[in-house]
């Protein structure tokens, strides 16, 4: 016997989970439509378009910019933003070598051994003398880096690029390159940096989540 009292009951539907779906699936006619609109004439961003031929502005992601940092940025700012992108990334290639250096077990000799790898080091310098001295001696080598890694501009020298800090004294072989050697080498630099950056963050994230991605189950601040 079927219980007809069922039809009492209003009809319409007041599922969340039903209405939801609903609103996502309008949402997403909505976009497909507004993909195939016309675009409108005259919304080129040329300052934008302006870069897609500088240095690392290389496939697959081309001019990556997904924070719009660029859009009414000049030559001037595009190659401040450079500077500033080349110096974390020389920082972080330095960076993740000292931290699989020290976490690989390797101290300078007459370093206190019992002074861990990772973040664990700053609390172990800190809490005796000497430690203590080779934080001051760290700070000091950060501020030297800081006055020296920077284009003079007190001296008769132009940086032939962004991040060149040559300032007419090194050299290494770096005027005797072909123009192309050159733009090869610096998107070496460039590319190496940018995964530094992205290394050194992963190491330091997974250090404080307790999860080893070193070989052996190696985790360093332990």
């Amino acid at each position: 016997r079927v219980d007809t009292s069922v039809a009492n009951f209003p009809t319409n539907n007041t599922n969340p989970y039903s209405t939801m779906m609903k609103i996502v699936a309008l949402l997403a006619v909505v976009g497909s439509a507004a993909a195939f609109a016309p675009a409108q004439q005259g919304r080129v961003d040329t300052s934008v378009a302006s870069f897609n031929n500088e240095l690392g502005a290389q496939a697959p992601l081309g001019l990556f910019d997904p924070l719009g940092f660029l859009k009414d940025a000049d030559q001037e700012q595009f190659d401040r933003f450079r500077e500033v992108e080349l110096k974390h990334g020389r920082v972080s290639m330095l960076a993740v070598t000292g931290y699989l250096t020290t976490a690989s077990g390797y101290r300078f000799p007459d370093f206190p051994a019992d002074v861990p790898a990772g973040f664990g080091a700053w609390g172990a310098l800190a809490s005796t003398d000497d430690g203590k001295i080779i934080l001051a001696q760290m700070a000091a080598f950060f501020v030297v880096a800081e006055i020296v890694n920077r284009d003079a501009d007190w001296l008769d020298n132009v940086a032939e690029f962004p991040g060149d800090y040559r300032n007419g004294a090194l050299d290494f072989g770096w005027d005797k390159l072909s123009d192309d050697d050159k733009m090869k080498k610096r998107a070496i630099e460039l590319n190496n940096g940018r995964a530094a950056q992205m290394g050194i963050l992963g190491l330091m994230v997974h250090e404080q989540l307790g999860v080893s991605i070193l070989p052996g189950g190696v985790l360093p601040g332990q």
